[in-house]
């Protein structure tokens, strides 16, 4: 497919709702009739387990296997390691066999484009290609953003893990100099906000402090209990509470992310 859009979900801090990102933000793409795949590029295995793999250190085929053939220079035949979810997209989990893969990545040939080449095989049958990145700043990340067209930096609503980007930042740039030219930075949006006040306070911050280095989103996505619950529900927000403020939220994100591949595809359309 044309114009695919590979986004990495990324933010070295933990527990800022990448995963849950991922998954409703994909789900929502595929309400919107878009074609879309998740890889989950985290050996924690967070993304699988919530797509109802809750096993994932079971499965015997994931991105870990997929990596290692790839550094091998074994043939495949197929992708057996998509799987297909409900909701209407497909997904590549992962497991704690990517812990291995990263670190064998030191000593490979290539080493921060292995992900880019399993896409570039994988990616023309989706529209988007959402990817799970580990919280940290390590090779799988680096493989992540150096397969990517853009970032969403997901950020908890509170000062100190805004301070954290500036590292995110640095690291986006080195990606972009020396390996991947075209990522470009998405946006960064506020997660797990209570306070409607303080929430305007923080997104002030974010665009002060970081506004000439990235986009700011307007979507901000709200703690609730909900959408807290959806990791172990087994389905998106968008079905497991429809008509609430999460749900209400990641529609907005859709969008944002929707309107951000238009007028990338755009621009791509025109410079030909």
């Amino acid at each position: 497919m044309a114009n695919t859009k590979v986004i990495a979900v990324a933010n070295q801090k933990g527990g800022v709702g990448k995963s849950t990102t991922v998954f409703n933000l994909g789900a929502g793409l595929a309400m919107d009739g878009k074609s879309v795949l998740l890889v989950d590029v985290d050996p924690q295995g967070d993304l699988t387990k919530m797509l109802g793999q809750r096993k994932p250190h079971d499965l015997p085929l994931t991105l870990g296997n997929v990596m290692n053939d790839i550094v091998a220079n074994v043939p495949r035949e197929g992708y057996p390691e998509i799987m297909h979810h409900g909701e209407g997209f497909d997904f590549v989990p992962a497991n704690r066999s990517l812990t291995a893969v990263e670190i064998g990545l030191v000593n490979a040939f290539s080493r921060e484009t292995v992900l880019r080449q399993y896409l570039t095989d994988v990616k023309d049958k989706y529209d988007y290609v959402l990817l799970d990145c580990r919280p940290s700043l390590g090779m799988l990340v680096i493989n992540a953003l150096s397969a990517a067209d853009y970032v969403l930096i997901p950020v908890q609503a509170d000062y100190l893990a805004a301070e954290d980007m500036t590292e995110l930042i640095g690291t986006v740039q080195n990606v972009q100099q020396h390996i991947n030219p075209k990522l470009k930075v998405g946006g960064a949006f506020l997660t797990m906000s209570n306070d409607t006040n303080f929430r305007k306070d923080i997104v002030k911050s974010v665009k002060e402090n970081f506004g000439k280095y990235l986009p700011v989103l307007q979507t901000v996505i709200p703690s609730t209990v909900r959408l807290a619950e959806i990791s172990t529900a087994d389905k998106s927000i968008f079905r497991h509470e429809p008509r609430g403020r999460a749900a209400d939220s990641y529609r907005s994100l859709v969008k944002e992310v929707t309107d951000i591949g238009n007028k990338q595809r755009s621009k791509s359309t025109l410079s030909r």
